[in-house]
């Protein structure tokens, strides 16, 4: 049996039994080391676990997946963005539109207005991270998606599981249909120096 505990804030994340609240049977020890399943003689399991508390204003240099953003910038901000791939199965594409939807609604002059004391323009970083497909990954051209971001230095590029595949409904063999798959991707562009 696989169980697997992530804790956020006051709420228990348990994606095996998919609770999001822990229900009367499954108790936490202070320490948060051990927790009690049911089960006919309900056996203690003792895992290490890391908690790690941080106050409102506080971000970290690093993920507990060890990917962006990473120690190598310090984060201001994380923009957001999905794009699609309705016509032509071009999951490119759709990582493009979603890195432009990402950065389309903001604006940046901190570094242009020297607003960051110490740090100019030049010194801009780019982390960016991309839900795909797992089955696209190596369709995708990074140098592509990289000529979205009209500035700032990208130091990393991390694709990983996630998108999606569906169907747009229907096959247009004029807008380059192969099928009727239509792709979408996912991205989080993060912001630093």
């Amino acid at each position: 049996m696989s169980l697997s505990l992530i804790t956020a804030g006051s709420i228990l994340i348990c994606p095996d039994l998919r609770l999001r609240q822990p229900p009367s049977y499954l108790t936490i020890s202070s320490s948060l080391s051990s927790f009690i399943l049911p089960s006919s003689n309900h056996r203690k399991i003792t895992l290490p676990v890391k908690v790690t508390a941080r106050g409102d204003m506080e971000t970290a240099a690093e993920t507990i997946s060890g990917g962006v953003p990473n120690n190598t910038m310090k984060l201001l901000f994380v923009e957001m963005g999905v794009g699609y791939d309705q016509h032509g199965q071009d999951v490119t594409s759709a990582a493009m539109k979603a890195c432009k939807n990402a950065i389309s609604s903001n604006s940046i002059p901190a570094f242009r207005r020297g607003s960051i004391p110490g740090v100019s323009f030049g010194e801009m970083k780019l982390q960016i991270k991309l839900g795909v497909p797992r089955s696209l990954h190596h369709q995708l051209d990074l140098d592509k998606i990289k000529s979205i971001f009209p500035y700032g230095e990208i130091v990393n590029v991390e694709v990983v599981d996630g998108g999606l595949i569906c169907s747009s409904g229907v096959l247009v063999e004029e807008m380059g249909d192969k099928n009727e798959d239509c792709y979408i991707v996912n991205v989080a562009v993060y912001v630093g120096y």
